[in-house]
């Protein structure tokens, strides 16, 4: 089961960013705007992890995160509180109030990807599982091997990061920019031709016979791994 990530953040721009990386990463993401909204949204379901801005309307991160920790059942609720203040005093602040990670705007994406990770391996390391499954494909991302059938398959480094990237949402379309984006990284440039290249090399080394075509293309849009093959 995929860990459940609420993002509060009031910058419109930022919570899609957020949304947008950690659903890439493999995770249910749930966005809320005001503190007063997202507490009340965890009187109804506490998630795996809260990232947590600051200053929001309604009701401030920092206060939001003190009510939480005198709750029962939100006590050991792992929190990442995001601010543009980056004095000590500030971070001081925010741990003590019950934060368990601190990160300062503006902030790397990757850095912060990392930081979640390493916190659910902490708190709950069966909520990032090795083993990726679609269909009769598996994944794994500790051995870095892949198997359709049984059969291991044969995939280039590109290959296998862009089989991991479609398994972790089967059934939805991605564009080419996006593909990009998640699979190459957003500072190296790759002509979005490429991804058609490397969508070529994967279906050659994941399909033999007459097995089915687990990749789909959406014309104008982009590719998707097909969520109800092999089923």
């Amino acid at each position: 089961m995929n860990a459940r990530i609420m993002v509060v953040e009031d910058e419109e721009a930022l919570a899609i960013l957020l949304r947008y990386n950690l659903a890439a990463e493999g995770y249910e993401v749930e966005t809320i705007e005001r503190g007063d909204d997202a507490e009340m949204r965890l009187y109804e379901q506490v998630p795996d992890l809260l990232i947590l801005d600051w200053m929001l309307p309604g009701l401030s991160g920092i206060e939001l995160c003190r009510r939480l920790r005198l709750r029962a059942e939100t006590r050991r609720l792992p929190i990442i509180i995001l601010t543009a203040r980056g004095e000590e005093s500030e971070r001081v602040r925010g741990l003590s109030t019950g934060a368990d990670d601190y990160v300062t705007k503006p902030f790397s994406v990757p850095e912060l990807m990392a930081r979640v990770k390493a916190m659910l391996r902490r708190t709950n390391p069966e909520s990032i599982s090795a083993l990726l499954k679609a269909g009769d494909i598996e994944l794994d991302r500790q051995s870095h091997r892949a198997h359709r059938n049984g059969r291991e398959l044969k995939l280039g480094p590109t290959e296998f990061r862009l089989l991991e990237f479609l398994m972790r949402s089967p059934g939805r379309v991605f564009s080419r920019e996006q593909l990009l984006d998640g699979v190459w990284g957003r500072d190296i440039y790759v002509d979005e031709r490429t991804v058609d290249v490397h969508v070529g090399r994967l279906r050659k080394a994941i399909i033999r016979g007459r097995e089915r075509d687990p990749i789909r293309t959406v014309r104008g849009a982009g590719y998707a791994l097909d969520d109800k093959f092999g089923g």
